[in-house]
């Protein structure tokens, strides 16, 4: 019987018992699992589990291995493992960390830890008194723990079984009563009962939250707004939270807009956290449609500051246009008033009505009063109507403009610009879904297709994704690494090449995506920095069940995408998946990815063959097995099954401002999957075609800007999917680029003119703006006012006004009335214009004038304007005989007005100078008569002083026919626009003065017989436009300088661009030439000479070149009778021209000579010739050069040099210094001296011609040579240095070469030097130098070396001061006395011999002479030891010259090396010498032996 290893009946039961109460908390206890971690397998998991569970009871430990020894098998418990250390990252199963994951929702950090604290408080006083039971429990368990080996028989194997399912019974009972026991169990985590429900009410009302929560401990509640904790106690007048028991509650009291948003509850206690949301939208009552997002709402009162805050967005910006790569940058001015201290606006920022967020692109800034978004590195996807919206706490405003990114330069002409907007779905494991959108331009031919790319995060290398190009905007990407970041980019391909690269997409992570939701969700609520983990029962060993619900996601021609569900049986360690293929009408599946299974639960199948049906099945593995294979899918054919969309319906253009028009067109049927519409537009007549939008829109209307004024345009659209572009639709009709046509604006400026007792006469200004159409005519309302109480408005007039003043009769008397204005045009009427103040209808008494009527204004510049007005209806008891305007900038008060003259003014018009460009002015005019000055007009304006972009100017023009006339151009010109001209600002009716001729945009006046009546100012206006005017005055001196002009156009001149000149041409030819700056084709020339017409000819040749106006007369020499006078005569059609050359007298003679030495030098050039003739030249090494160029020359050509008449032959010396090069000839003298003097001549001949040249090398020719080498000698001299010596200072220079000629000169101080002993001048091989022999002070200063040059002289100068000065004289004095104390030291002059040999026993005297300065120490040393004088040795020394020393019967022991030694104060010296003593005797007794 089998050996087996066996827990006693009692362990079985307690483990049974820790199991099942493990497994009930597991299904019960809704844990939380921390977002910082991607699966509860993770090794930070089981640690922090199972170090959770060793702190409960040590019987928790987990079963690590069995291992079998001897039979037996022994159980070993694991260690209680370290408990893990919290990261903050999360981490993927490789243990690399994929990213921060941040809860939806956060709590600060102290209330938290303060949740924390009291809910551990609350438990550990709850369970306080289940502790003692608790371990009782586990202390018996323990002790009944034994284990035992023994031999068990099956027949008590059973008996035992049947036994332990009645234990289990009476243990299922205990486990229950011990769950009871346990206040882990009665803990739970918040749950919601009854749940916030969201709520829509109406402005000004108050709303209330309700909740139910239930949870153990009991949770704290805290709630949300858009993710902002709210706090109640904060603002009590806007928030009440209450909490009565498990019922919990919000109340929002006098809701209003900024209330609408998101409410979050949320519950947290220690056992996990829950939340819960109710959007809550508060809408205001109003007639007609809701108001949208950034429509314009009326402020409401704001009680938390206690005023209503009104907003002003001034600055706006415009449509903006950029391209690929700049930065483009938006801005506008907010006014928030009143200004409440430490009270900021929000400022939000959105494009298509999506707020932006702050990234890498996207920047923005508020300063306190300007709100700036930056996008820097443009893209296409950066294209869109962009929204500035300014939230107050009374409510908000907004300014909208579209921004168009223009494409960037491409490289290669002809290539598709850049895809946009790529995006990643559907990520997986390995597996990514790539979208894109096609570009608005293919370039020349069109799109093939697509090439994708693939970077991975933190590197710079970019990886092709497919080899063949794409034609869908759609690509499923495989092979990506689980765990990993990638960021793709799309580049587009046609048969000119490839596009530059998309911006590249945002980053995803290649997971699982189960992992990234609960990543993405993170807690439910503020995270309690509480994280506990959940353990599951191992399934390893388990084969997977088989996936669910195969299908096919995506089916092109190029690949197809399956899609399923992971089976439910799957285990914990994952599973993976293999795919097979079935073609139809087989029974064979084939595995498609037999390589390498696939982790996520989608795959791209590729090279699949078109047209061709396929079955799929999808088969789950791990390390158990292969599982069962799905349920295949049904036969899916193989080719595009997304078509092309169908062309959009014919677009309609219409007209909407001077530089966009509005674009219409209708959906295309039955298109699938839309990604949008692309605008084209076209010039008429140029076939080039335009995009209007870079990024694709879905609506069926788009405003294209950005056109030109005055042209035709013709515009189509093209519909785009991901399966490509449709056809373009049909062209639209052409429509001109001009301001749409609107009603006018309103009348301004009600007034009353007269009053009498039955009627009143009102007048008022006309609209500043006429909707681009001449105002038809004006319609007057009026009512009556009784104190507060205002009548009904009633018609004055049926038929329109043709004037801006009106008399409204059959009033009555002392009645107070008012009136309103509105004006008429083709497009309709205009609004009403403001009424006028309330006017009573009694009769005037007063004498003055009434107030001028009509004000406008024209020609509006930076620094002028031009007010015109009408006379008052009024004009009082006398005519009225003058005007006064008056000014005051818009923004002064009352007090700022002042009167632009003094004097009154006679006309009806005046222009006001002096202007500051861009602010805004008003204007009014007073009239005058004999008894003084009447009221004021309405007031004209504001007018803001500001040029307006691409205004002209009147200009005058004199044609070819001498026709004055003025002309002025407009584009800005509407249909119904006309030009109007005036003179004195009076429209011009006669045309016998001047002539209107107006065609397009342009207007011509031509004055048909000009003269001083004419004098004036001339303006012109262009009506049905925004101003457009422009005025010139024509003065006396003005009106001449056209009258010379228009002369001269009528009897015109031909110019020339320079007059007749003559010039010598080689063999003597002359050339007679002139050129014409302006002339026709038709231009004749008429050729004279002495007022004799002159042709060509044997003596004359002439030329006109009509290209370049250049007129030439060539003869090929000058005679005796050729002097007189050459003229040209031209005549171009009317006008005519003559240019003159006058050769006589002595200019004429010296001509000729000219001529004849031209000729003679061109038939000397026929034969070998000097090009150059001989001269010299000194080179760099002073070396002299005699040298010619000669030309034409032959190998038979002879040359022969000769000096002093004397040719120079080939065996002479000097030929040795004759050298030829090419062309040139040289004779090098070398180094020059008297000997080379002489006159030298080169010959050249052949039987062609001869030449020569000579130089006379004596005299003046020597003396140039010299001079010459002194300049290069000069030049060549280095600068002064310094030179210390015993004796003195040295100065000195070295040249290259030394000539005893040349003159050399030293200056101290600017003054020569004077040879002498101590100073001394002087040339040693190539250094002049300069000696200062014992130097002093006065030697210090500036020495100048002067060289003669040949011509002037050239200098070196040196500063012998200061540190020069001292290092030099320091160096002297050094060596001064270095040479002092070798004169002086004590030497040994002569006497002593080297070596003395001496027989034995004989005397040896040696006297050595010695010297020094002061008298030396003489002492005598035998190998290397001083020597004392005794009987043996005698030392002497005499006369302080002489040291004597005897040896008196010397021995062998006297042999040695001796030396004299004396020694003074400059130093020590020795006369060293040998003394060897020998015995004859022993000589002849080793010569013997020998």
């Amino acid at each position: 019987m089998s050996r087996s290893l066996e827990v006693t009946q009692t362990q079985q039961l307690y483990q049974q018992l820790e199991e099942q109460q493990l497994h009930g908390q597991l299904e019960k206890q809704q844990l939380f699992e921390s977002s910082y971690h991607l699966s509860s397998r993770s090794s930070v998991s089981k640690q922090a589990f199972s170090t959770h569970k060793s702190h409960k009871t040590s019987s928790h430990r987990v079963k690590t291995s069995v291992k079998k020894e001897k039979g037996q098998e022994v159980v070993k418990l694991s260690p209680i493992p370290k408990r893990a250390k919290r990261t903050y990252l999360a981490m993927d199963k490789d243990k690399e960390v994929i990213g921060y994951v941040v809860p939806v929702f956060r709590a600060n950090h102290d209330v938290v830890r303060g949740l924390m604290e009291t809910h551990e408080d609350e438990v550990t006083e709850e369970g306080i008194n289940y502790v003692a039971m608790r371990n009782l429990f586990v202390r018996e368990a323990r002790e009944a723990l034994e284990v035992r080996v023994e031999k068990k028989t099956r027949t008590k194997h059973v008996r035992e079984s049947a036994e332990r399912l009645e234990m289990d019974r009476t243990m299922e009972e205990w486990s229950e009563f011990r769950k009871k026991m346990n206040p882990d169990r009665l803990t739970h985590p918040p749950e919601f009962i009854v749940k916030p429900r969201g709520q829509t009410v109406w402005e000004g009302k108050t709303v209330r939250l309700h909740c139910t929560v239930a949870g153990w401990p009991k949770p704290r509640i805290a709630w949300y707004k858009n993710n902002v904790l709210i706090d109640a106690k904060a603002h009590p007048e806007k928030f009440t939270a209450e909490s009565t028991y498990n019922m919990h509650s919000l109340e929002i009291k006098n809701c209003d807009f900024l209330d609408t948003a998101q409410y979050y509850v949320s519950a947290l206690n220690v056992k996990g956290e829950a939340s819960s949301a109710a959007t809550v939208v508060v809408k205001r009552f109003q007639d007609g449609p809701e108001a949208g997002l950034f429509d314009p709402k009326p402020h409401g009162f704001c009680p938390e500051h206690g005023v209503t805050f009104q907003t002003t967005i001034i600055d706006k910006f415009d449509v903006a246009f950029g391209r690929e790569g700049e930065t483009l940058s938006l801005g506008c001015t907010v006014i928030i008033y009143p200004t409440v201290k430490k009270y900021q606006p929000e400022v939000v920022w959105y494009r298509n009505s999506v707020p932006l967020k702050l990234s890498k692109w996207v920047h923005t800034h508020w300063s306190g009063e300007r709100a700036i978004l930056t996008l820097t590195h443009l893209n296409k996807e950066d294209e869109g109507m962009y929204t500035l919206r300014v939230n107050t706490k009374s409510g908000f405003d907004t300014h909208s403009a579209y921004v168009f990114v223009r494409d960037a330069d491409v490289e290669v002409e002809g290539v598709p610009v850049a895809p946009l907007d790529v995006r990643c779905h559907d990520v997986n494991k390995d597996y990514v879904v790539v979208t894109w959108k096609q570009p608005a331009v293919e370039g020349s031919s069109s799109i093939l297709g697509y090439y994708i790319d693939r970077c991975e995060v933190g590197t710079h290398h970019w990886a092709q994704c497919n080899d063949a190009p794409v034609k869908y905007a759609r690509f499923p990407v495989t092979g990506l690494v689980e765990g990993r970041s990638y960021v793709f980019r799309v580049r587009a391909l046609n048969n000119e090449g490839v596009s530059r690269p998309s911006r590249i997409s945002e980053a995803v992570v290649a997971m699982d995506p189960s992992d990234r939701v609960r990543l993405r969700a993170g807690p439910s609520a503020p995270w309690t920095g509480v994280i506990k983990f959940t353990e599951e029962d191992p399934t390893v060993g388990i084969v997977p069940g088989e996936p669910t619900d195969v299908f096919v996601t995506e089916a092109t021609k190029s690949y197809v995408v399956l899609a399923w569900k992971p089976p439910v049986q799957r285990g914990h360690e994952g599973v993976m998946y293999y795919i097979e293929k079935c073609i139809s009408g087989t029974d064979t599946w084939q595995r498609v990815n037999t390589g390498m299974p696939v982790k996520s639960p989608r795959f791209a199948l590729f090279d699949l063959a078109e047209g061709k049906s396929y079955s799929f099945r999808v088969r789950c593995c791990n390390s158990a097995g292969v599982g069962e294979a799905s349920e295949s899918t049904r036969e899916i054919v193989v080719g595009d099954k997304l078509d092309l969309p169908s062309p959009p319906v014919s677009p309609v253009a219409t007209r909407n401002t001077d530089t966009s028009v509005v674009v219409f067109w209708g959906a295309s049927k039955d298109v699938k999957q839309l990604v949008g519409y692309y605008i084209e537009c076209s010039v008429v007549g140029t076939d080039v075609w335009m995009p209007c939008n870079n990024k694709p829109l879905k609506q069926t209307r788009f405003v294209c800007h950005g056109l030109t004024t005055g042209l035709n345009y013709v515009f189509r659209v093209k519909a785009v999917n991901a399966a490509g572009y449709s056809q373009s639709s049909a062209n639209s009709d052409a429509v001109i680029v001009q301001a749409a046509i609107s009603v006018p604006g309103e009348p301004t400026g009600v007034t009353l003119l007269e009053a009498v007792k039955d009627y009143m006469v009102v007048g008022w200004t006309a609209p500043e703006n006429n909707g681009g159409a001449d105002v038809r005519g004006y319609f007057v309302d009026y009512r009556s006012v009784k104190g507060s109480v205002f009548g009904k408005w009633h018609e004055l007039n049926h038929k329109a006004l043709t004037t801006t003043s009106y008399k409204a009769e059959n009033l009555k008397e002392n009645v107070f009335y008012q009136f309103q204005v509105r004006a008429l045009n083709m497009a309709g009427v205009s609004k009403a214009s403001p009424p006028s103040k309330a006017l009573e209808c009694k009769e005037w008494t007063i004498t003055v004038p009434g107030p001028p009527v009509g004000l406008h204004v024209q020609e509006v510049r930076d620094t002028s304007a031009v007010v015109l007005w009408e006379p008052p209806v009024f004009s009082g008891r006398s005519p009225v005989n003058g005007y006064y305007l008056d000014i005051k900038e818009a923004s002064a008060g009352e007090e700022g007005w002042k009167a632009v003259h003094e004097k009154t003014n006679k006309s009806k018009f005046m222009k006001v100078t002096g202007l500051k460009a861009g602010t805004s002015y008003v204007f009014r005019v007073r009239a005058q008569n004999l008894v003084g000055v009447g009221k004021s007009s309405a007031v004209l304006g504001p007018i803001l002083a500001q040029t307006r972009p691409g205004t002209k100017e009147i200009y005058v023009d004199v044609d070819d026919d001498g026709v004055i006339s003025m002309m002025f151009e407009c584009s800005e010109m509407s249909a119904n626009s006309e030009f109007v001209w005036s003179k004195n600002y009076q429209e011009i009716t006669d045309t016998s003065r001047l002539t209107i001729d107006s065609k397009g945009g342009k207007s011509r006046a031509i004055f048909n017989n000009p003269s001083l009546e004419d004098l004036g100012t001339f303006s012109c206006v262009v009506t049905n436009t925004d101003g457009v005017s422009s005025s010139y005055t024509l003065t006396e001196e003005g009106l001449l300088r056209l009258l010379d002009i228009s002369h001269e156009h009528k009897f015109p001149v031909i110019p020339f661009k320079s007059e007749m000149a003559m010039e010598l041409l080689e063999k003597g030819r002359v050339r007679f030439w002139t050129q014409l700056e302006k002339f026709t084709s038709a231009c004749q020339v008429e050729y004279v000479f002495n007022d004799v017409v002159i042709e060509e000819g044997k003596k004359y040749s002439m030329k006109f070149d009509k290209s370049t106006g250049i007129i030439e007369m060539f003869m090929d020499s000058l005679e005796v009778t050729d002097e007189g006078t050459f003229t040209f005569n031209l005549v171009d059609g009317k006008a005519k021209g003559t240019t003159s050359l006058v050769l006589i007298g002595d200019e004429f003679r010296e001509l000729q000579k000219k001529s004849e030495f031209e000729h003679a030098e061109w038939v000397r050039k026929q034969g070998p010739h000097f090009v150059e003739y001989l001269d010299f030249s000194v080179t760099q090494e002073c070396d002299v050069l005699l040298k010619c160029k000669i030309g034409n020359i032959r190998p038979e050509t002879e040359i022969i040099w000769s000096k002093d008449s004397i040719e120079i032959a080939e065996d002479d010396e000097d030929a040795k210094k004759i050298e030829k090069k090419d062309c040139e000839l040289t004779f090098n003298i070398g180094k020059i001296s008297k000997q080379d003097a002489g006159f030298y001549e080169v010959f050249l001949r052949d039987d062609r011609g001869k030449d020569k040249s000579a130089f006379n090398l004596t005299d003046a020719g020597y003396q140039a040579v010299m001079n010459e080498l002194f300049r290069v000698i000069a030049n060549s001299s280095s600068e002064i240095r310094v030179t210390s010596t015993e004796s003195g200072i040295v100065l000195s220079s070295v040249v290259t070469y030394y000539d005893q000629n040349l003159r050399v000169g030293w200056l101290h101080k600017d003054g020569k030097i004077a040879a002498s002993e101590r100073v001394k001048s002087g040339v040693t091989g190539e250094e002049l130098w300069l000696k200062i022999n014992e130097p002093t002070e006065k030697d210090k200063g500036k020495y100048t070396m002067d060289i003669f040059d040949g011509k002037d002289s050239v200098k070196r100068v040196l500063e012998l001061t200061g540190k020069v000065w001292e290092d030099a004289f320091v160096e002297f004095q050094r060596l001064k006395a270095a040479a002092i104390a070798e004169r002086n030291r004590a030497r040994v002059v002569g006497g002593l011999p080297d070596v003395v040999a001496i027989q034995e026993g004989k005397s040896l005297n040696l006297t050595g002479n010695v010297w020094g300065d002061p008298l030396p120490e003489v002492s005598w040393t035998k190998n290397e030891k001083e020597l004392s004088s005794d009987e043996h040795y005698k030392l002497k020394f005499e006369h302080g010259k002489f040291a004597s020393i005897t040896i008196a019967a010397v021995t062998t022991a006297d042999s040695g090396k001796y030396a004299l030694v004396v020694k003074n104060k400059y130093g020590t010296e020795a006369g060293e010498f040998t003394v060897s003593v020998y015995n004859p005797e022993e000589e002849e007794s080793k010569e013997k032996k020998d």
